[in-house]
């Protein structure tokens, strides 16, 4: 590390490299703004994890620079010289947000002792090691992946400090409204045989009978969003054929370009797949839209690429044209015509052709129409979607990102826990549901979503439920205890007080160390000349008055704290002057009657505050019953749509559910063990099984063991959880051969032979 590290640094002191013009510190810059710095989220990465999936270690040499202006200036400023601005800080991984508190808040993070991304991974993240669907689609392997976070609201706390969080909701701008379309067209034949194509590759690579450097699910994927746009740029040849994505959005296109013909209103096209720079001479959608524009009689002037504008200078020309609507059509990929493209005067509408991988490309793309500065109230986002293709999924997947995103970047407090989403391929199962253009795949995405709204609920029930049974048994009894005797050390010193009691003219008299005063003015002297001679950190009695003792102590910032001592001590803020003290003091043991008020409320409330904990612990977590019979569907369509893996026809969820919930104390020999085989590798297998855990330091808990064993190597994992319904959801996973998540398990892999 240390030789790529000085390799590295040896490559940025080049000299031939250097302009022989004046430094950055020469400049006399001490501010810095930052725009879109969301462009400089690959800055280098430190770390000890290896082999992470979703974490990036990528890095940009713009990145590296931008770290050390930022450390420069933050030397000049104390930490105020830089500013960044962007509308996407977390593009596609949480694991940004570290990058942005390392250009912002380096300082901070190594006074916490996070200067290294490790030492903050571990309070924010961990890695979950789970067992998925190899690559090459034959069999499992247990994968390690970045994929959750939590200790989110103390992270959103510190992230905060540097970030001012603004969203839609709370701006409430001056933006138009707008109304999203989304155009469903139906699949050619030709698009259908070539989904079946697809399906077919998916097989072999699932079989192994396909070298993953030639073939593999990703480069599936890729051409299934190809061919969700236009069968032509899978084949040139193909026919062009009219309830094609292309031709639709020709026909919206031309709509608004004649309804806005007074107006001169203007259009954007947003395509990443097909662009005139990689077509390399062959066919390319822009090319084909721009020709069928002019064909319906739309003036060529009027149509315009993005990708035709290489400067910044023609950048600049380009969007005055549109703004002032001598440009009517602008075509160009989210790279090139999301941030910085500002010409939103005119636009009327906006179309999606096909779904990028990234919340951020959406939501930078909707941030060119939906914007301040447009002149139109209402404007319109179309986004085009080819049935029984990868589209839906895509759109649906993209919405998942965007949806942990927000729990993130949000007005509001923050979920406590959330995944990472940061996926770029399908599994072998998905390819083959959305190939088949089987129905059930909307079903089990809606499901998916449903249940994991309704076990985020659960969650947050048993958390508050364990919190209330702590409230019943702990710490709302330890409260009353404490109020009751705060209780009775008031009405005792309301009876010194009584027996000690004050003329109404007159002075009782102060011993100040061990001398009796009978003038206030004098008492109050000798007080302050006696609190001021205190040294010592622990209370030291310096006097006593109307029956109550005199203490006093020098605390951890030079000043004194003056106290009055009876069944209960109460604490007096004492000033400069003599006689006021003697006031203060009087007027504050005068206030003992309000004070037992107070507590005797306190009491009651305690009282209403157990009674209420104990009734709403009782209670049921009331969507159990959805829960349940939305997870077996959910089961039980995992198992249904995953070809490669289905679970045998004796083996029902419902009946497997039934068992699980049989393990009890009473019977010393139950438990229960799933075992599945690898077709690809006939001697190995991987199993699942719960039993009560009768020994140990958790007698009475359920324990959950995960082992695995082939030619990938062998692997023993365990976890001990609280009640069966912990123990329900593992099962579930790997009865619909999904992905189990064992992040929370303990290795155990020394005991196997």
């Amino acid at each position: 590390m240390k030789k790529d590290l000085q390799a590295k640094l040896d490559k940025l002191k080049a000299d031939w490299k250097k302009d022989s013009v004046i430094t950055f510190e020469q400049l006399g810059i001490d501010m810095m703004l930052v725009d879109e710095s969301d462009n400089y989220k690959n800055l280098f990465l430190i770390t000890k994890m290896r082999n992470v999936a979703g974490l990036s270690t990528a890095e940009a040499q713009k990145s590296s620079d931008m770290f050390t202006k930022c450390r420069y200036l933050d030397e000049l400023t104390h930490g105020r010289g830089v500013v960044m601005a962007t509308g996407t800080p977390i593009s596609n991984s949480i694991t940004e947000c570290y990058t942005i508190q390392r250009y912002l808040q380096y300082d901070q993070l190594q006074e916490m002792g996070m200067g290294t991304f490790d030492s903050w991974a571990s309070r924010f993240g961990e890695t979950a090691t789970a067992l998925e669907l190899a690559p090459e689609g034959t069999g499992y392997r247990a994968r390690t992946r970045f994929s959750r976070f939590f200790n989110l609201p103390e992270l959103m706390n510190i992230f905060k400090e540097v970030a001012d969080i603004k969203t839609a909701d709370q701006l409430n701008l001056p933006v138009p409204k707008v109304e999203y379309h989304t155009v469903v067209c139906k699949p050619t034949e030709h698009q259908k045989a070539l989904v079946k194509e697809l399906s077919k590759r998916a097989e072999k690579v699932h079989a192994g009978s396909v070298d993953a450097s030639k073939d593999n699910m990703l480069k599936i994927t890729s051409d299934g969003r190809k061919l969700g746009l236009d069968q032509r740029i899978i084949n040139p040849a193909l026919p062009d054929e009219p309830g094609t994505k292309v031709n639709q959005c020709v026909a919206n296109i031309l709509r608004h370009w004649r309804d806005g013909e007074a107006e001169k209103l203007t259009q954007l096209v947003f395509s990443d797949i097909s662009t005139p720079t990689t077509s390399k001479g062959g066919f390319n959608i822009y090319d084909d839209i721009k020709a069928k524009l002019v064909a319906a009689g739309m003036p060529p002037e009027q149509i315009a690429f993005i990708h035709d504008a290489r400067t910044d200078e023609q950048k600049k020309v380009l969007f005055a044209k549109v703004r002032s609507g001598q440009v009517r059509v602008l075509l160009g990929s989210t790279q090139k015509m999301g941030t910085g493209t500002n010409v939103q005067k005119r636009l009327i509408a906006s179309h999606d052709l096909e779904c990028p991988w990234r919340p951020r490309d959406l939501t930078q793309r909707a941030g060119r129409i939906i914007r301040q500065g447009n002149d139109n109230e209402t404007v319109h986002i179309y986004r085009y979607v080819t049935e029984s293709t990868f589209d839906s999924y895509l759109w649906q997947t993209v919405e998942a990102k965007q949806k942990f995103i927000s729990q993130i970047m949000t007005s509001r407090t923050p979920l406590r826990s959330c995944d990472d989403v940061d996926e770029t391929a399908l599994s072998f199962a998905e390819i083959k549901a959305l190939c088949a253009g089987d129905p059930r795949i909307k079903e089990r995405m809606e499901l998916d979503v449903e249940v994991a709204r309704l076990r985020i609920m659960k969650a947050d029930y048993q958390s508050k439920r364990f919190r209330l049974e702590d409230d019943v048994a702990k710490h709302i009894p330890a409260e009353i205890k404490r109020t009751e005797a705060m209780i009775a050390g008031i009405q005792a010193d309301m009876d010194i007080l009584e027996a000690h009691p004050c003329p109404a003219d007159g002075f009782v008299g102060m011993k100040v160390l061990g001398r009796n005063y009978l003038e206030r003015k004098k008492a109050g002297l000798a007080l302050i000349d006696a609190v001021a001679g205190v040294s010592e950190m622990e209370p030291v009695e310096i006097g006593s008055y109307r029956g109550f003792a005199i203490m006093t102590r020098l605390t951890a910032f030079d000043d004194h704290k003056t106290m009055f001592k009876g069944a209960v001590t109460y604490t007096i803020d004492l000033s400069d002057s003599a006689a006021g003290n003697i006031t203060r003091i009087d007027n504050a043991l005068g206030k003992l009657p309000a004070h037992l008020k107070e507590y005797q409320a306190k009491l009651d409330d305690l009282s209403q505050q157990l009674e209420s904990a104990r009734i709403e612990a009782a209670k049921p977590f009331a969507h159990e019953a959805d829960l349940q019979q939305k997870s077996a569907r959910l089961a039980e369509l995992d198992a249904a749509l995953n070809l490669g893996g289905r679970p045998s026809a004796e083996l029902n969820w419902d009946i497997l559910e039934s068992e699980l919930r049989k393990l009890n104390l009473e019977d010393p020999d139950s438990f229960l063990i799933l075992e599945q085989h690898d077709p690809a590798d006939p001697n190995s297998e991987w199993f699942i099984q719960s039993a009560i855990n009768r020994a140990g330091p958790k007698p009475g808990w359920y324990t959950v063991e995960v082992g695995w064993g082939g030619k990938r190597g062998k692997g023993l994992l365990d976890l001990d959880v609280r009640t069966v319904e912990e123990v329900i959801p593992f099962f579930r996973a790997a009865y619909g051969r999904k992905s189990l998540d064992l992040s929370q398990f303990e290795d155990q892999s020394d005991m196997l032979s």
